[in-house]
C-alpha cells in the first residue's frame, strides 16, 4: 500500500468513526454507505478494509459499550459491504448509463439485511454462551431487534438510492486528481 492510500484509509476511518459516535437515531448510520462507496471508487480491498477497521474501532469506542465478541461479526459484515461495492464497480458501476438509483437502493437494502443477520448471529452466539442454544438465542435476537432491523434497512435503502451523485462526484474528483498528478510527474 502506498503512503497516500494509507493516509486516505486513515482519514476515512476517522470520518466514519466520528459519524458512528455522533448522536443519531438508533439504527441510522452512514458507515455502510461510505464503505460501499469507497469500495466502488477504490476497489474491493480498500472498501473491505475500511468497513472492517471502522467497525473494529467502533466496537471498543461505541457509546453503547464494548461490543465483545460481536465486534468480529460487525467487522466481517461491514467488510462484506465494502467488498460488495468493489464488486459492483467491476460489474455495473463502470457503465454509468446502467447505474440506476432503484437498483442501488435495493442493493443497499439487501446488504443491510445481510449485515443485520450476520450481527444477529453474533449476538445469538454471545447469548448462547449463557443459554446453551444458539437457535433459541437467534430467534430471540431476531424478535427483539426486528424494529431496529426495519429502521436500519429502510434508512440505508434511502441513503444508497440517493448516493449516485455523491459517488459520481467522488469518481470525478479522483480522476481529476490523477490527471493533475500525471501532469506534475510527466
Amino acid at each position: 500500500m502506498e503512503t497516500r492510500q494509507i493516509a486516505l484509509l486513515s482519514v476515512l476511518t476517522a470520518l466514519c468513526i466520528g459519524l458512528q459516535l455522533t448522536p443519531r437515531p438508533a439504527s441510522v448510520e452512514f458507515t455502510s454507505l461510505i464503505s460501499f462507496t469507497i469500495g466502488v471508487v477504490f476497489g474491493c480491498w480498500f472498501g473491505a478494509t475500511l468497513g472492517a477497521s471502522v467497525m473494529f474501532v467502533n466496537g471498543f469506542l461505541s457509546p453503547y459499550g464494548v461490543a465483545g465478541l460481536l465486534v468480529l461479526f460487525q467487522a466481517a459484515a461491514m467488510s462484506l459491504i465494502g467488498l460488495a461495492g468493489g464488486v459492483y464497480s467491476k460489474t455495473v458501476a463502470g457503465d454509468k448509463a446502467k447505474w440506476m438509483p432503484i437498483e442501488v437502493a435495493i442493493l443497499g437494502a439487501f446488504l443491510t439485511l445481510i449485515y443485520d443477520v450476520i450481527t444477529d448471529i453474533g449476538y445469538a452466539f454471545q447469548f448462547s454462551l449463557f443459554t446453551n442454544s444458539i437457535v433459541v438465542s437467534f430467534i430471540g435476537v431476531l424478535v427483539a431487534g426486528s424494529v431496529f432491523m426495519v429502521i436500519h434497512v429502510a434508512s440505508n435503502t434511502v441513503f444508497f438510492g440517493a448516493s449516485i451523485p455523491i459517488v459520481r462526484g467522488i469518481q470525478w474528483e479522483v480522476k481529476r486528481f490523477q490527471q493533475k498528478e500525471e501532469l506534475i510527474y510527466s
